[in-house]
């Protein structure tokens, strides 16, 4: 091998080398971005899991007033349509 030949080797080389640590650099920012993609995808899954456990609790807090209102209609009915025969009777007396 002559001289050229081994210079031509040499730089073949350092070309290879630095296609490597331009690679490697772009494989970091590669990794840097999904880092910062999985911190944002875990962020709004919190945040979902927040909106979800306040849904299920005003979901909990309508179902006892709805209970409640129900418990009411049925003692109100009754004494409503009382009142109203009561009244008819007197204005049919």
């Amino acid at each position: 091998m002559d001289e050229k030949e081994i210079l031509r080797m040499v730089r073949a080389l350092e070309d290879l080398r630095e296609g490597q640590k331009l690679q490697i650099e772009r494989q970091q920012e590669a990794l840097a971005l999904q880092r910062e993609q999985f911190a944002l995808v875990q962020k709004q899954a919190e945040r979902a899991e927040r909106l979800q456990d306040r849904a299920e609790k005003l979901q909990d807090r309508s179902k006892e007033i709805v209970a409640v209102a129900r418990k009411i209609l049925l003692v109100i009915i009754p004494i409503v349509f009382t009142l109203i025969v009561y009244v008819s009777w007197l204005i049919f007396r």
